[in-house]
């Protein structure tokens, strides 16, 4: 098989995101006006709470398996790998860019988190029915592909809902923390110092010898010893960290989904009843998939319709744009060949050629769309997120398709 053949195999895929792109970027604009920003705003919140969640539920409940789970145990250990040398990356990026505090997690969450969910699905499909294709029959190679990218698009959703949204939600709080310090006045500072005055040391020191002490002891409860204050402050510190966890936000929309999913896939009574044609209630599976379908249109227009700001500027740095597509297009998939090697040659993934394909994908894709939906929702970062999805999906038409031919030509 010429590489002629494996190269376009792998830019076909490509070539239709860009098209359902454009066209985003078409219906955006002022003299057509039907995807307009407040649109745009409506429609992400669909797609948040109701088309990605039916998307991850149906597509793992009809593919993932007992059997499927024990094969693909090491693809969440991949794509947790994805991101834990994302995020080391996006930090050095930060250290050396020095950006504003409301983008640093964007910086890292666009490093970390790829396009794991759409993007397979739209890319496999097409990848099999192409005549280049080292993946064997067209429909096996779908059957099992769907497979592989349902498992993909749920842990990166519980990844990227549970890390990327609360670290750009961080960073976004982060910024307005700093901003209202920045407006406070000398005379609160003082009226804050003279309420604490009672339990501050003296500038001068005092005549007594234990007066520091004795001020201690003052400033303590009555009766309470050294070790029982050290652990009242360990427990208040510790009541600090697990309440500023925003517990909801880890179990956003997606991921439920995806429990939801795999809890119909796992369990064989449960998918017996809800999975197939004759099953009792696949009304409502059938209605999941429907309302899922949407959510790989929708959200591309969006994404499509939010790069037209990239296009008008925002003022971005191109040392930020540039670090974040090293680190996307070079870095991550030069590490991830020799982590999906590494795996093979141990042992810890079967010689499936799909299945290798898959894994080395997960390192080479731009960064997720949903990172547009998260900066839309706290209102940070929007307009740089554009600059950087314009970028990074322009690239995306070169940049892919160059690693998916290599990685073809590995697997093959």
């Amino acid at each position: 098989m010429g590489l002629l053949d494996l190269f376009i195999a792998s830019s076909i895929p490509v070539l239709k995101v860009l098209l359902i792109t454009g066209l985003g970027t078409f219906l955006a604009l002022d003299r057509v006006d039907i995807l307009r920003e407040d649109a745009r705003k409506h429609v992400n919140n669909v797609v948040f709470y109701v088309f990605n969640p039916a998307l991850v539920a149906s597509k793992l409940a009809e593919t993932v398996t007992d059997d499927s789970i024990v094969k693909l145990w090491f693809m969440p250990l991949n794509i947790l790998i994805t991101f834990i040398i994302g995020s080391i990356l996006g930090w050095i990026l930060v250290q050396l860019t020095r950006p504003p505090p409301h983008l640093r997690g964007l910086i890292v969450g666009c490093c970390a988190a790829g396009n794991l969910g759409n993007m397979f699905l739209i890319m496999i499909p097409a990848v099999c029915k192409e005549k280049g294709s080292p993946f064997g029959a067209p429909d096996v190679c779908q059957s099992y592909g769907l497979g592989y990218v349902s498992l993909s698009m749920a842990i990166g959703a519980i990844y990227l809902w549970s890390y990327v949204y609360n670290i750009v939600r961080a960073s976004a709080a982060g910024n307005t923390e700093e901003s209202t310090k920045h407006y406070i006045g000398k005379s609160s500072r003082e009226s804050s110092a003279a309420e604490l005055g009672s339990c501050i040391e003296p500038l001068l020191p005092s005549k007594e010898p234990l007066a520091s002490e004795h001020r201690v002891d003052q400033c303590a409860l009555p009766g309470t010893t050294q070790v029982e204050m050290e652990d009242s402050g360990n427990k208040q510190l510790l009541r600090k960290l697990l309440g500023n966890i925003n517990w909801k936000t880890i179990f956003a929309p997606s991921t439920i989904g995806a429990i939801v999913g795999f809890t119909i896939g796992l369990i064989p009574y449960i998918r017996k009843i809800m999975i197939g044609g004759d099953a009792p209630l696949h009304v409502i599976h059938d209605t999941a998939s429907l309302l899922g379908e949407g959510a790989i249109p929708t959200l591309t227009l969006i994404v499509g319709g939010n790069l037209l700001r990239g296009i008008q500027g925002s003022g971005m740095r191109k040392s930020i744009i540039f670090g974040i597509i090293f680190a996307r297009y070079i870095a991550l998939p030069l590490i991830g060949i020799f982590i999906v090697k590494g795996a093979l040659r141990l042992g810890f993934i079967p010689a499936d050629p799909l299945y290798q394909f898959v894994l080395l994908l997960q390192f080479a894709v731009p960064p997720a769309m949903n990172i547009g939906v998260i900066t839309q929702l706290f209102g940070a970062g929007e307009s740089e997120c554009s600059v950087i999805m314009l970028w990074a999906y322009a690239l995306a038409s070169i940049s892919l398709t160059l690693w998916s031919t290599l990685f073809m030509w590995l697997v093959a």
